[in-house]
């Protein structure tokens, strides 16, 4: 969570670090979060449903599933050898039965909108380490071997491949039944407040009546859902700990506390920098040579930050 000074033109580093020190120091804000001064300490923030970091497994068996809605494009190493099976659960557990038999295999595949959700809860069954792979960075390893089509056989070869190659493939692991339920309130939640600003972009004097109908009742389901997260974390101890760390930073309120709950699970496992980086809040260098190009934020979990606009509503 990135703190800076207002106003305009650049400050001097030392200076604004000093500032920023003061001013946390005399709010009372909880060292654990801070950012801007000091290291961060996340082991104040203890997680109990994450109990594993990075994947240190035998890559030497590799089985990629290359998603789609109805058929998976599936591509073993290291025998280089590829089938296609049906994206349903059964049949998953089928082929995975059959390829752990000379080893435990370590399985790959793609984010794809959901459609993966059979191939990661069959190998959580199945007891198998799986890596859920992001669409940009198979996509640019593609690039490397020279890999411009795109087929899903050709996919389903690079993914296997990606695996392989890569090094600190972190292995997913499902939500517990708690951050489950509080990222399904606060993705509805976060729906509800899209359609409602839409609504609000759309008030004519012709329809206004109407508009402003589903709007209020709109808000008040958002503010039902709204009640039902904050009686879900004040109920469950993990989940009421961190809030109050986080609520304790200026700026921060039970709505903000509730997203980040939701949609990164991680934190207390994280450092301030690769917590910033998994949200989208770390700036990138764009320097070579003499040149010292702007500093960008790129990719990210978007629903982080965009925390700030779902939260707030025009009445």
């Amino acid at each position: 969570m990135a703190i800076r000074e207002a106003g305009g033109g650049q400050a001097n580093p030392r200076k604004t670090c000093s500032t920023v020190a003061k001013n946390l120091a005399a709010r009372h804000i909880c060292p654990a979060i801070r950012t801007a001064e000091g290291p961060s300490r996340p082991s104040l923030i203890k997680d109990n449903d994450i109990s594993s970091n990075f994947s240190k497994a035998d890559r030497t068996n590799i089985i990629a599933f290359e998603v789609s809605k109805a058929s998976l494009t599936v591509h073993r190493l290291p025998d280089d050898r590829q089938v296609t099976s049906p994206n349903s659960v059964t049949a998953i557990k089928r082929f995975l039965k059959t390829k752990r038999k000379g080893g435990i295999p370590f399985v790959v595949c793609e984010a794809s909108g959901g459609y993966e959700r059979h191939v990661l809860q069959s190998c959580v069954d199945l007891e198998l380490p799986v890596h859920r792979a992001h669409g940009t960075r198979t996509r640019n390893f593609a690039k490397y071997p020279g890999l411009s089509a795109k087929t899903d056989q050709v996919d389903a070869r690079m993914l296997a491949l990606f695996a392989a190659k890569s090094e600190d493939l972190r292995l997913w692991q499902p939500p517990g039944t708690e951050t489950a339920e509080l990222r399904g309130l606060r993705r509805r939640r976060d729906g509800l407040a899209q359609m409602i600003r839409k609504e609000q972009n759309r008030l004519i004097r012709a329809v206004e009546r109407s508009l402003k109908r589903h709007i209020r009742a709109l808000t008040k389901d958002m503010n039902e859902l709204d009640e039902q997260t904050g009686k879900l974390i004040s109920s469950t101890p993990g989940f009421r700990s961190k809030s109050d760390l986080l609520k304790s930073v200026v700026g921060v309120g039970p709505k903000t506390a509730a997203a980040c709950l939701a949609y990164v699970p991680e934190l207390g496992s994280l450092t301030k920098g690769k917590a910033a980086a998994i949200v989208g809040l770390a700036p990138h260098a764009q320097d070579s040579g003499t040149l010292k190009g702007h500093r960008r934020i790129s990719g990210g979990r978007h629903e982080v930050r965009s925390t700030r606009h779902c939260c707030r509503t025009r009445s």
